[in-house]
């Protein structure tokens, strides 16, 4: 099976504009490179989902090669993988805990995190998916716990006040404290925006993307053209009604990234796939085979930057979080931006050129790497 560039140049989109809106500095920055603060959506509310999106997707292409068969061998790979990411995650927690001085402070160590996220989603989705293809020999039993999920889902936001600005009357949050305890949680929002009941929620956005791809790329020769133009219209016409549906859901149950309400969750899995599929038209469906070449051999080309992301993607992103918090906690970030900033007087504009040379330099980490043909797989 050809690898779809068009899947690793999402990626590494949504890689870099990740650590790109995780990076602005100073106390001006543009309201559309913040997370929206409860109600509401901004652009960098859409990187998380879309990883998770993606993730579902490269899931259901690896799990494709053993036919979609419990093994052992494959029961242990899945364990190991979703404990190692989710132990990354608590040791990213904890290396901020020390360079802030508090090595041995782990009674107030944030168990929850992205990692920790995209370690349940992970492990989550494959043990569903390789369960119900177990049990039906098909994945549409998927569709039925994406929808039982949304739904309990939704029914809990109402009933237990998931919208309430108040972490002493919003149910998420008084779960989150019961279970893990108060001193264990992020206080940054009513609620941790990586909390275990809209972790019910989150693995929605996983397991859609891996039933978009069993239905869009269910025949394993995807370098044909009529594989690639049916690809193509299958995860457009699912990309429209996925969006639209959430687009009409959000007048009932606001968009959410915090509560990771379910309107937020099909909007944002319905954009993933509409912007899969224009990439996929782009690298993988018009012939121009030659200019692809082009593009990918060359080291200023987008594509190829996009790729280096890509192709190494947890990596880079876990790289990112420890050198944020090293420049952060040494200085080293306040001082370059005050240099950045007396070039560019505009505090918002100097906050942009800050995020974005924080991506130049991962760029070229990651370039090393490409170069080398070195990709780490976590």
């Amino acid at each position: 099976m050809k690898r779809l560039v068009s899947l690793d140049v999402l990626r590494g989109l949504t890689v870099m504009f990740m650590i790109f809106v995780n990076n602005g500095a100073g106390d001006e920055i543009f309201s559309t490179l913040q997370h929206s603060k409860w109600n509401g959506m901004t652009p960098c509310d859409l990187v998380f989902p879309f990883f998770l999106f993606i993730m579902g997707i490269s899931t259901f292409l690896s799990l494709r090669k053993g036919g979609f068969h419990w093994t052992s061998r494959q029961a242990h790979k899945t364990i190991k993988r979703t404990l190692l990411l989710f132990v990354i995650g608590l040791l990213i927690n904890w290396f901020d805990m020390a360079m802030d001085g508090r090595p041995f402070d782990i009674a107030h160590l944030r168990i929850m995190g992205v990692m920790q996220r995209i370690a349940i989603c992970y492990g989550f989705t494959v043990a569903a998916a390789l369960t119900i293809h177990h049990l039906t020999h098909s994945f549409r039993g998927m569709g039925l716990l994406v929808a039982v999920l949304l739904v309990g889902y939704t029914l809990i936001l109402l009933l237990g006040g998931g919208y309430d600005y108040d972490s002493s009357t919003n149910l998420l949050s008084r779960v989150d404290h019961a279970v893990l305890g108060d001193s264990h949680l992020y206080h940054k929002s009513p609620v941790d925006p990586e909390g275990l009941l809209s972790s019910l929620s989150a693995v929605c956005n996983t397991m859609l993307g891996f039933l978009m791809a069993s239905w869009a790329f269910r025949k394993p020769d995807e370098a044909s053209a009529q594989s690639q133009v049916t690809m193509l219209s299958r995860l457009m016409v699912c990309g429209a009604a996925l969006a639209f549906v959430g687009w009409l859901l959000q007048f009932g149950l606001p968009l959410n990234k915090r509560v990771w309400s379910p309107s937020y969750v099909l909007l944002t899995c319905g954009l993933a796939a509409l912007l899969q599929g224009l990439l996929v038209w782009w690298l993988d469906v018009r012939p121009a085979q030659h200019r692809l070449a082009q593009q990918v051999a060359s080291p200023s080309s987008m594509v190829t930057m996009t790729l280096i992301f890509g192709t190494n993607p947890l990596f880079l992103y876990i790289v990112s979080e420890l050198l944020s918090i090293v420049f952060g906690s040494t200085g080293i970030k306040q001082s370059a931006y005050d240099a950045i900033h007396f070039v560019i007087v505009n505090g918002y504009w100097a906050s942009v050129a800050y995020a974005t040379l924080f991506v130049v330099l991962h760029l070229a980490m990651g370039a090393v790497l490409w170069k080398r043909r070195i990709f780490i797989k976590l």
